[in-house]
């Protein structure tokens, strides 16, 4: 994710970290080119076509709603993706505060190392990392985690562990009634969150908006030029461009925040929310904590 304040005047347009410009440059060139072609076939060699902007303005505006839309969706998702790592993070934490009260040291470092396990593994599961990134803290032995790492839902099965855990603790009786249901409760409450995010991230939206939003964009854009012929004269290149910038960018922008757990620029910085349950997790288990992610180059993974 991109962290740094907003550029001045000056710095404006030469800032391309986290733009979409290098996604779409090939597009906004091919545009600029043919509206050069099309100027310069007019004037030397046959009479293009010439129409009026009405036309343009009509189905632009249609089309920017038409992006605006798909645009709030996307970032719909990325806003839900946020919410829900900020549910696991304060589960986990209030887990961290159950436990003190119903577990005895040993049962409560086990129940906690277990958890810190789960929510590296859920984030390696939604990046799709055949690895599990190693977290500041070694919650759990390298067979336990190479045994999670192997079944179907690594993150699934770290919570199936947990489940069993205080399921022998209840049968030998060292937690309560009460305990139960409260971990109950906070198991549920983090399965719910893993499946809501494991759900954003296997269900992409559906393809044909992209196709139809990328197909009509550059429908428009390639017939804009016939329009600019009168209206803007030697300047037609620089607001094909400019038109191509807009429709174009807006159509990227929508296809990154459609998937929030990738690790592109304007992702969701999962490592940190990661470190910073390590950080209360470590406190927790009487650990001296990590220190929290740095930015770097403006970057937060």
């Amino acid at each position: 994710m991109i962290v740094r304040e907003y550029p001045n005047v000056l710095r404006l347009f030469l800032v391309l970290q986290g733009s979409v410009i290098p996604r779409i440059y090939k597009h906004i060139l091919f545009l600029v080119g043919l509206t050069v072609v099309i100027m310069l076939a007019d004037r030397y060699l046959f009479e293009m076509p010439h129409t009026t902007m009405q036309p343009f303005l009509a189905l632009g505006v249609a089309l920017s709603l038409f992006l605006g839309f798909r645009n709030v969706a996307a970032y719909d998702r990325w806003w839900q993706g946020r919410m829900q790592w900020g549910q696991l993070t304060g589960c986990i934490r209030a887990m961290g505060h159950d436990s003190r009260i119903y577990l005895n040291d040993e049962d409560r470092k086990e129940i906690l190392c277990l958890t810190g396990a789960f929510i590296h593994l859920h984030r390696a599961g939604l990046r799709k990392d055949s690895k599990a990134a190693q977290p500041a803290l070694q919650y759990v032995d390298d067979e336990t985690l190479d045994r999670f790492q192997h079944s179907n839902n690594p993150a699934s099965a770290a919570l199936q562990e947990i489940g069993t855990r205080l399921a022998d603790y209840a049968r030998e009786g060292r937690l309560s009634g009460y305990g139960q249901l409260t971990f109950t409760q906070r198991m549920s409450d983090l399965e719910l969150s893993r499946t809501s995010n494991e759900g954003i991230s296997n269900t992409p939206m559906p393809f044909v908006y992209s196709l139809l939003v990328w197909q009509t964009a550059l429908l428009y854009c390639m017939l804009l030029p016939m329009g600019l012929l009168d209206s803007a004269g030697i300047l037609a290149p620089a607001f094909e461009g400019i038109a191509g910038y807009v429709f174009f960018g807006l159509a990227a922008v929508t296809d990154e925040l459609e998937h929030p757990f990738s690790a592109s620029k304007n992702g969701l910085p999962l490592d940190a929310l990661c470190r910073s349950v390590d950080i209360s997790l470590a406190e927790q288990l009487g650990r001296t904590p990590p220190p929290p992610l740095e930015v770097r180059y403006h970057i937060l993974t």
